[in-house]
């Protein structure tokens, strides 16, 4: 599936519209619209921007050059810093600083909506989860100095990366289990989670300061998960 015909879709099921309903308003058949959407046919220039202008969103980010709706493009310098951040301010070269943003103004929303539903097994597993993560790059990098004493780390070397990417399954998997109302014996299970409902247009609303470098950072992941691309 295209960026497009991937977008367009989740745009009309965020709108709460049949595929039907989206065809009429758009001046096309269910048919033509159903093959755009399954990435069939392609559209031309005016079908994009008539979905632009209905959707309120950019061809940019219709065609997938922009991960933000208004089709923002970001330097370092736009992307706001965390406020948990030292001192508010980051330091490096321009890589290393754009990726850090984007990586801790995408928590700042994940914990937000984690107070919105403060399960303690919930926020404990998700915590481990990307503590974890945190923890294997950083003993990569740490292990490349020859000089770093290895008795900073308790784990034996032979066997922390295995380790840690079970411990990573573990709570993966019970972040799966708490969410679909499961009792793994960390605290009392979500029931409801209409908390976590969300859309693209809701999230740069309430958090108009860092969506964006979520959308950048949900982009930049499945660039590198899906090698087909």
């Amino acid at each position: 599936m295209s960026e497009f015909s991937r977008i367009i879709t989740l745009l009309r099921k965020e709108k709460g519209i049949t595929q039907k309903q989206a065809a009429e308003q758009l001046g096309v058949s269910q048919a033509l619209l159903s093959h755009y959407e399954k990435g069939i046919r392609e559209c031309g220039l005016d079908f994009v921007v008539r979905v632009a202008d209905f959707y309120g969103v950019s061809c940019d980010y219709l065609l997938g050059r922009s991960p933000d709706r208004s089709g923002l493009t970001l330097s370092v310098e736009e992307i706001p810093n965390p406020e948990t951040a030292k001192d508010g301010v980051f330091h490096g070269s321009v890589l290393p600083t754009f990726n850090k943003k984007l990586i801790s103004n995408s928590l700042n929303i994940l914990y937000d909506k984690l107070n919105s539903c403060p399960d303690k097994g919930l926020v404990s597993e998700i915590s481990a989860y990307l503590m974890i993560a945190v923890y294997k790059m950083f003993r990569l990098l740490y292990n490349a100095g020859p000089k770093n004493a290895s008795s900073l780390f308790g784990v034996r070397k032979s066997v922390y990366s295995g380790y840690a990417d079970a411990a990573m399954h573990v709570a993966e998997a019970n972040v799966e289990a708490i969410l679909s109302g499961e009792d793994i014996g960390t605290g009392s299970s979500v029931k409801d989670t209409s908390a976590f409902s969300m859309t693209t247009e809701k999230l740069s609303k309430e958090y108009p300061l860092y969506a964006t470098s979520l959308f950048n950072l949900i982009k930049t992941s499945e660039g590198r998960i899906d090698h087909k691309k």
